[in-house]
């Protein structure tokens, strides 16, 4: 029994990260949880992206804040989040915008 892959070569990565964002959010929508927000199948797919998909994750923060933390952390071994802005989504996303800043990460900067 031999299985096919869907070839992804057609797609480009910022095609396959929106695709991804949106079937994520569309999961979670009705989750408050981090843990099962980031143990969707289409989260963990952007965190097998790997690196190239940073500077997207970024982008995503600085346009529509959410929960790319855990990602970001899974793929940089990073975490630029300042203990007292742990839990406030803003306050961790500026925290993330920031480093990805400081590692030219961020197109236009901030």
């Amino acid at each position: 029994m031999s299985v096919t892959i869907p070839s992804l070569k057609s797609e480009t990565l910022e095609k396959r990260f929106a695709r991804l964002a949106e079937a994520w959010r569309a999961e979670c929508l009705l989750t408050s949880s981090i843990q099962e927000m980031a143990m969707q199948p289409a989260y963990q797919q952007i965190i097998g992206m790997g690196p190239d998909v940073v500077p997207l994750l970024l982008k995503e923060l600085r346009e529509r804040p959410d929960h790319w933390f855990w990602a970001l952390r899974a793929i940089t071994g990073e975490n630029p989040v300042k203990p007292d802005h742990r839990g406030k989504v803003d306050r961790m996303a500026a925290d993330w915008i920031e480093w990805g800043n400081s590692h030219a990460l961020i197109a236009g900067g901030d």
